[in-house]
């Protein structure tokens, strides 16, 4: 555990709800609480295929069907790259699976796996806070 990096991030406050709570435990749990996002660098065709709307992709013409299976074959996808431009030509914007595709992109984390430091304990920050 990095306790300098913790302790600057118990005195600079957390960037989405504020500063941290003066009891540790409570602190703790803030540091915990699963209310950020980071965006994917990449995903495996089964991960985009189970987040479409699987019967917009059954209503697709073939031509389209076919753009979506060469994509969803790459091997990883970049979900910010050229292929989410190709699948908002194929599904429109907006519509579910667009809708759902930028939903599945993301990761839901707390501010302590955002900053690396994985799961906090009450120790940590007790100690984070001596330092």
């Amino acid at each position: 555990m990095d306790y300098q990096a913790l302790a600057a991030e118990l005195a600079g406050g957390h960037p989405g709800t504020g500063a941290y709570d003066d009891d540790d435990a409570i602190a703790t749990a803030q540091l915990n609480a699963v209310n950020r996002t980071t965006n994917k660098t990449s995903m495996s065709g089964s991960e985009i295929l189970n987040a479409m709307n699987k019967d917009a992709f059954l209503a697709l013409s073939d031509a389209d069907r076919q753009k979506v299976w060469d994509v969803l074959h790459l091997g990883e996808v970049n979900p910010f790259g050229i292929e989410a431009e190709v699948f908002k030509v194929v599904f429109g914007v907006p519509s579910d699976t667009i809708t759902a595709l930028i939903a599945a992109r993301v990761n839901n984390v707390s501010r302590a796996v955002e900053l690396g430091f994985g799961i906090v304990k009450v120790g940590y920050v007790e100690r984070a806070r001596a330092v």
